[in-house]
């Protein structure tokens, strides 16, 4: 069970290790978006990245033990690094399965943790995680599927409401669906009138067909996008439960509007975020989400490791 108070007891175990992060109001996207623009900047949290919320709960309740025989994740990058940050603050082992097309970013923030990277084929990673994780007795840390990372992501959710106590809508990112039933759980407890809406690829809309299909669906194992943070192909059992429950809509963003989004960001709104972050603007773009000027929406701005090897894709991009 994840709940509003295991959330609560997720900030404070967490809150000496990283940075409540600055809630922006963003006047530069209003007439873009057509609403009033909010962006919750974990870019700019330790490793960049909101995982290091979940990564670091998931640890600190570890048994000593249980550290002291090391930690495997599997990650498309983020939450690797997150887990490799954790495990050296905690003096654990970390490795981390990682898909052999990673943005090269990503891997060398994993290792410059001091953690083992192990390549894969991107639809195997989990797999061979768990794999490797039973044949060495290594605990293996879902980036979504577990208790105390939901409740480590939700912990955003918890700053966003005091930082912005009237706000009207949260937009955020979906993978597996980790920070979306972190910070659904932690809004809906705290004020059921917010309303919490998920983005997610077209190409890799797992959340919109297993909603539609009234159960978890796996996508195709030939599915990609290029946000590369949501490239999960199912929901997690943990997570599926959370979203049919607390999220008001899940909608999806092809992938020409990922790519104006993100360049729109940095553009117009003169900050840089990664796509899979981005992504929450494309909604707007694509006419998913339209909502009145009066209305008062944050943008959770999930991550913000974007190397300079990838701007060559937005070069011929029109917003």
């Amino acid at each position: 069970m994840i709940t509003i108070g295991s959330i609560h007891e997720a900030r404070k175990r967490i809150s000496p290790y990283i940075y409540e992060t600055p809630l922006l109001r963003l006047h530069n996207l209003d007439e873009y978006l057509g609403c009033q623009v909010y962006a919750k900047m974990e870019s700019l949290q330790k490793t960049n990245s909101f995982k290091v919320r979940g990564a670091l709960n998931a640890l600190l309740t570890m048994p000593q033990d249980v550290l002291d025989r090391g930690i495997i994740a599997a990650s498309s990058g983020n939450h690797g690094k997150a887990i490799a940050y954790a495990a050296e603050q905690l003096g654990a082992r970390a490795r981390v399965v990682v898909p052999d097309n990673a943005p090269q970013i990503k891997v060398r923030g994993i290792q410059s943790y001091g953690a083992e990277i192990i390549y894969s084929v991107p639809a195997e990673r989990f797999n061979l995680a768990k794999q490797l994780s039973e044949e060495n007795n290594w605990s293996f840390v879902s980036p979504f599927d577990n208790a105390a990372i939901i409740a480590g992501q939700g912990t955003a959710g918890l700053e966003i409401l005091e930082q912005l106590p009237d706000v009207h809508y949260i937009l955020a990112p979906i993978g597996g669906g980790g920070l979306i039933s972190g910070l659904a759980i932690a809004i809906k407890e705290t004020n059921p009138r917010v309303k919490v809406i998920g983005v997610e690829p077209a190409t890799v809309a797992r959340y919109s067909h297993s909603l539609a299909a009234g159960h978890p669906v796996a996508m195709p194992k030939t599915s990609k996008s290029v946000a590369d943070g949501l490239q999960t192909l199912a929901p997690g059992e943990l997570n599926y439960p959370i979203v049919e429950k607390y999220v008001d809509e899940v909608v999806t963003v092809d992938e020409e509007n990922i790519l104006k989004a993100t360049k729109l960001f940095l553009t117009e709104g003169k900050l840089l975020a990664e796509t899979s972050s981005c992504i929450t603007v494309g909604a707007f773009l694509q006419g998913k989400v339209r909502l009145h000027p009066s209305d008062k929406v944050v943008l959770f701005i999930s991550g913000g490791n974007i190397g300079m090897d990838q701007f060559h894709r937005f070069e011929s991009i029109s917003i």
